[in-house]
């Protein structure tokens, strides 16, 4: 992972997410003029939402439909901007490679090897504002029903309710964080301004990681409890733990209970991210190293190695069923591996123009969806074999992407300065009926 020194890292943020004059600006998300019935609000995680500025409405599915564009970029004044930006983000896109013959070896694969994908239509939006710290890790976007999600903005951790189109800041890490639970091995004293990088919510647990190592746990019943680590976080099924990963080339395994470290495996680069199968059995690796481990989730033991990639990885994720692991990689494709034959990929999956910082599977397998670091979402259609899917064209930098559990939504956030958005897009479904006579 690049490593910055604390004044290029000030320059990023300041630049491009305004993150500086965090304590004395206003937190306010988008709203739009939409009412729900009072039942259904009760299927929040928050009741006590407070409400947001309305200087900015929504984009609603039906103005999205009668030509309005979802992020509210007049046309006019961006023709230049888009072009300008289009062309600096190739430019750069092209200084992010780490290896020498990266370039010429995607030419030769870009159109032997990857999939041609048939694309789909469009989704429905929705506007609020999300921010990023690091730009190589994508992972602050959660949704933990199909009405709720957790993003970061600016210092806060946010949750959106997109029925009552209300927001809530869940957690400050501008102001002091004070350790509510005493374990060996937490921190005793307070931290404060942690730039959060990374972070996941499951079974009411949030767990954030920092730039400079923190680690914090949060439940709302219990409050914080701290630790030092970093970086890419997960929670793996059955009794909850909370797997990390970090440029020390460790992996910690800690308990989710009592927050102790119950665990650590060594590998020989420093690990980017890190995926438990639904099982609980295989442990998928991968950091600064165009290959990729599969190792024990219990001992460590690497089982697996996968060599396709041509440069570091970033994202992986497992489907439902176990047998198929996605990692996503800085060469632009995302590679589908099956683990009964990890000799090489069934299937590569190319990018429009950037890295593949995100990747993520409806709960039910049905659909696979891998995000770049700006302008493009990518949707699969895993039952055809992925080769069909959908291309999500936006603009801004991409801060994470999440589906419902329910599967029939998926959630975009965009940072930008000035199109900073939450993009809801609702699944569609074509159903058919029989005509009955009686």
């Amino acid at each position: 992972m690049e490593q910055f020194q604390n004044q290029e890292l000030e320059y990023v943020v300041d630049d491009y997410y305004d993150v500086t004059d965090f304590e004395d600006d206003d937190v306010t998300p988008r709203s739009g003029s939409s009412s729900f019935d009072d039942d259904d609000s009760m299927d929040s995680d928050f009741e006590d939402d407070f409400e947001l500025s309305k200087s900015k409405t929504d984009t609603s599915a039906l103005e999205v439909r009668n030509g309005k564009d979802i992020q509210v970029c007049y046309v006019r004044s961006l023709i230049v901007m888009c072009l300008i930006s289009l062309g600096s983000k190739i430019f750069v896109c092209s200084l992010y490679p780490k290896l020498s013959m990266l370039e010429k070896s995607l030419e030769h694969f870009s159109g032997l090897e990857c999939k041609e994908v048939e694309k789909g239509q469009s989704f429905n939006t929705r506007l609020v504002k999300s921010t990023i710290v690091h730009f190589q890790l994508r992972n602050l976007l959660w949704a933990t029903s199909k009405h709720d999600v957790y993003l970061m903005q600016n210092y806060s951790v946010m949750h959106w309710s997109s029925l009552l189109r209300r927001g809530k800041e869940v957690l400050n890490v501008a102001k002091p964080i004070t350790p509510t639970l005493k374990y060996p091995g937490c921190l005793a004293q307070p931290l404060s301004r942690v730039q959060i990088s990374t972070m996941t919510v499951k079974d009411n647990l949030m767990v954030a990681g920092g730039f400079q190592g923190e680690l914090i746990l949060y439940r709302p019943t219990w409050g914080c409890v701290l630790h030092e680590d970093k970086f890419s976080i997960l929670l793996g099924s059955g009794a909850t733990r909370v797997m990390t990963a970090n440029n020390d080339a460790q992996v910690r395994v800690m308990d989710a209970v009592n927050f102790t470290c119950l665990n650590r495996f060594t590998f020989p680069w420093s690990v980017n991210n890190t995926s438990v199968s639904p099982d609980g059995k295989l442990l998928a690796v991968l950091g600064d190293s165009p290959e990729c481990l599969i190792a024990d989730a219990q001992s460590g033991k690497v089982i697996g190695n996968l060599k396709g990639h041509l440069d570091y990885s970033f994202a992986s994720a497992w489907h439902p069923d176990g047998r198929i692991l996605a990692t996503g990689n800085q060469d632009t494709t995302c590679r589908l591996w099956d683990v009964r034959n990890l000799s090489e990929s069934i299937a590569v999956l190319k990018g429009r123009m950037g890295a593949i910082r995100a990747v993520k599977f409806t709960s039910d397998g049905r659909y696979m969806a891998m995000a770049e670091p700006a302008d493009f979402v990518h949707i699969f259609d895993t039952q055809s074999d992925y080769l069909k899917g959908q291309e999500i064209d936006l603009f801004g930098e991409i801060a994470g992407i999440s589906f419902s559990p329910d599967t029939e939504a998926l959630f975009v956030g965009v940072a930008d300065r000035t199109y900073g958005s939450l993009l809801e897009f609702n699944r569609k479904r074509y159903d058919h009926y029989l005509d009955c006579i009686v």
